[in-house]
């Protein structure tokens, strides 16, 4: 005989399953594109996506001089690089996406971390954050845990921490300009304990106005890598005198985003150093 579920049944059925629903969709990362209209998936944030929409692109600078030296950075979205050709464009020096949030590790990051260190570059890695999802100490724990660390062997740059333009949402990640800088202090701290190097950090000045108050408590231990799609480096973010890297492209040969360092290639190797 057919079994037939009471009202009462059928709706504490209905209830149980939006429950379940609900408690999958607060674990990080769980939301897809269509929970947030015009969005793209967690993970596939890259460095720089932000900078073109939100600061534009200008010229392209003047070929490197002699104290510049030239270097890529890698996502996902490049899959898997030809690292040899690159090197025989000039580059020397590349960071590599390892993580995002506590809840995303680029797949093709053995290939381009090591690839580019069997070319013969100097290579890091970066993390792009997302302060929304988890604490600035849980975030760099998790980048250190998953190919962000650090050794003294002259090939490894120090971490860069991504801190840019939210593609998921709101820009600044609903933090205030006060809880955003408490956010990126708790993440340098805590890479500096892990590691015993002080971060790079990776912004535009734009963003870094709006969503910090354009502090400048980090310039006296942390390198600045600058985001400007120009032919110049333009204004630099409060307490920096200069930058140590530029982004200055998203559509370069081979790779899109192109970077010079502020220094000839023995600078490259003292920021590896320490």
């Amino acid at each position: 005989m057919p079994v037939h579920r009471s009202g009462t049944t059928r709706t504490a059925m209905v209830t149980a399953l939006l429950a379940v629903l609900a408690l999958l969709l607060t674990l990080p990362g769980a939301a897809s594109a269509a929970d947030r209209p015009g969005k793209p998936p967690r993970g596939t944030a890259r460095m720089g996506a932000g900078v073109a929409a939100h600061d534009g692109v200008g010229g392209v600078p003047a070929g490197p001089h002699a104290t510049q030296t030239e270097g890529v950075d890698v996502s996902s979205h490049q899959g898997n690089v030809d690292w040899p050709a690159l090197w025989t464009s000039g580059v020397r020096w590349a960071y590599v996406k390892a993580t995002e949030g506590t809840y995303y590790k680029n797949p093709y990051f053995p290939q381009q971390y090591n690839g580019s260190y069997n070319t013969g570059m100097i290579r890091g890695a970066y993390h792009f954050a997302t302060p929304d999802t988890a604490g600035g100490a849980a975030q760099a724990d998790y980048f250190v845990d998953n190919g962000g660390g650090w050794s003294r062997d002259g090939m490894t740059l120090p971490g860069a921490l991504d801190i840019e333009w939210n593609p998921y949402g709101p820009a600044c990640y609903g933090k205030t300009q006060a809880g955003m800088v408490a956010w990126i202090r708790d993440f340098l701290a805590r890479y500096r304990y892990r590691t015993g190097r002080d971060a790079v950090i990776y912004t535009a000045t734009s963003w870094w106005k709006q969503c910090t108050g354009n502090h400048g408590g980090f310039a006296s231990a942390n390198p600045l890598w600058i985001a400007r799609y120009d032919t110049t480096v333009g204004e630099l973010p409060a307490g920096w005198i200069y930058h140590t890297m530029w982004q200055y492209t998203s559509s370069g040969p081979i790779v899109g985003d192109h970077n010079r360092f502020n220094g000839a290639y023995d600078r490259v190797q003292a920021l590896a150093n320490g």
